[in-house]
């Protein structure tokens, strides 16, 4: 038989919002901290125990960026292997509209460096790998 997995040797699950504004610009994060550090990305998170995709989606935007969020539809899947790092996440991503607040860092100095409006057809570089099928997909959908 072999041994159980440690904690740290699982997968862990993340979820993102690909957020439009009127003007076909998506909201993205400067990431200060691993995992994808110092690129640019789609708001979201880890997922918690017990709690649902879609309910963790809404409480990491509304933590990150002050957002209140309505999900349209699930996006697509992203996942991220990087044995050297220690990493594996699965994230879920959504598109989703702002119902409510105006987009604000609310993690300046920790996890988010700054948060900014970009054309989707004109999108900042370095872009964080989990965020781009999600981006990739939005464009699909917003700019055809």
């Amino acid at each position: 038989m072999l041994p159980a997995a440690a904690a740290s040797d699982q997968p862990r699950i993340g979820v993102g919002a690909v957020i439009l504004n009127e003007r076909n610009e998506v909201l993205l994060v400067w990431r200060n901290r691993q995992p994808e550090q110092y690129t640019w990305s789609i708001p979201g998170g880890k997922v918690d125990p017990y709690e649902s995709l879609e309910t963790a989606v809404v409480r990491e935007i509304k933590e990150e960026v002050d957002l209140d969020i309505t999900i349209d539809q699930l996006l697509c899947t992203a996942e991220t292997i990087r044995p050297e790092r220690e990493e594996h996440w699965i994230s879920v991503l959504y598109s989703a509209r702002n119902i409510r607040g105006i987009a604000q860092n609310l993690e300046e100095g920790g996890a988010i460096g700054e948060i900014g409006w970009f054309p989707l057809h004109d999108l900042p570089s370095p872009l964080a790998c989990f965020a781009v099928p999600g981006l990739e997909a939005a464009k699909r959908i917003y700019m055809d």
